[in-house]
């Protein structure tokens, strides 16, 4: 909703609404419908009437709009308002596309960001990531699976996706800015209630670190789960996929060897990754265990991912890893969600 008598600030606000995809609902004064001012999920409220806004009812999603310089009452009467910001025209206009963008879009929370990636090769790090994605979408989470990994062999293969109709990375590779979250989401292959972004067959456009950021940024504001299989070679654009991450999952297996190329990758991915802990999986060499493990490498234990011997018998049939949810991988990733998306956050 927007409030103004300002014909010059309404102008630039129903062009900012535009360029959103927002249609806006237009008040001159305060609306006497309760529901009018309560409903909108933002509403702009002009400086020039402000001052006749006192007393309304307290509401998130405020923003006090004005145009030029800053006016040093506009705080002050921000704060009489309740509002939670105020914007000055035209510096702020991204700002408040974003925002009126949200809005269009209904964003809420945005989505828990998983990254999955191998202390060394053969890790396990792709079939946890399938795994991982299977279970958030039978739990009932919007879910987006993200292949991170140009030169891995696909995971819309792992996942038996590989021929289903939908866009792939190259096809956003001169993505830049804002991507319609909806759009994105409409636009890529679905598999067993998982959204896939895949690398296809056809690898040869590189995505620079700007189209990655765009992609991420827009699955993240649909809520639910993306899970991303990350890449272990961390040129920029990998580096911009770890910086979009919560929580960075590292899957080391428990021999000495694989303990030591995991602990050279956690020191590369380290200071991008801001939550980064082991996956430990089986068998061991002599003394060690998954304790011993996530301590070698300084990081928090998430746990230890079991061996499924089913997981190679489903790959037979055509099942995905993890597909089975009473399989020891499923009920693994199962586990893991119970514990995170439950709480909100990466515990």
């Amino acid at each position: 909703m927007i409030l103004t008598e300002d014909l010059g600030l309404l102008d630039d606000l129903l062009r900012l609404c535009a360029a959103a995809g927002a249609q806006p609902e237009v008040h001159h004064r305060v609306p006497e419908r309760r529901a009018s001012w309560t409903d909108p999920p933002l509403v702009l409220v002009g400086d020039d009437v402000a001052a006749r806004c006192r007393g309304v009812a307290r509401r998130p999603g405020i923003l006090l709009v004005g145009r030029g310089q800053d006016d040093p009452e506009a705080w002050r009467r921000a704060v009489e308002l309740g509002a939670e910001g105020v914007l000055r025209l035209p510096e702020a206009e991204g700002t408040l596309v974003d925002r009126l963008a949200d809005a269009a879009e209904g964003v809420d929370r945005p989505a828990l960001t998983v990254g999955v990636i191998g202390g060394r090769g053969g890790a396990g790090a792709s079939t946890l990531a399938c795994g991982l994605a299977l279970a958030a979408a039978r739990a009932g989470h919007r879910t987006l699976l993200v292949d991170g990994d140009p030169l891995g062999g696909g995971l819309d293969v792992l996942l038996g996706c590989e021929r289903t109709e939908g866009r792939r990375w190259p096809d956003f590779a001169a993505s830049k800015g804002r991507l319609a979250s909806s759009a994105l989401e409409e636009s890529l292959p679905s598999v067993r209630g998982v959204r896939m972004l895949s690398w296809g067959r056809d690898d040869s456009t590189p995505v620079p670190p700007e189209a990655v950021r765009s992609v991420l940024a827009a699955a993240r504001r649909r809520g639910g789960a993306v899970v991303v299989d990350l890449s272990r070679m961390v040129d920029p654009s990998a580096a911009e996929a770890m910086s979009q991450l919560d929580l960075g999952l590292l899957v080391v297996s428990g021999e000495l060897r694989a303990v030591a190329a995991a602990q050279r990758m956690a020191s590369v991915i380290n200071p991008v990754v801001r939550d980064l802990r082991a996956v430990v999986r089986g068998p061991y060499a002599a003394g060690l265990d998954e304790q011993w493990v996530a301590d070698a490498l300084r990081l928090p234990l998430v746990g230890e991912l079991p061996h499924d011997p089913g997981v190679m018998a489903d790959q037979d049939t055509g099942l995905p890893p993890g597909a089975e949810p009473q399989g020891l991988l499923g009920r693994f990733c199962s586990a893991f969600w119970g514990r995170v998306l439950t709480s909100g956050s990466a515990v």
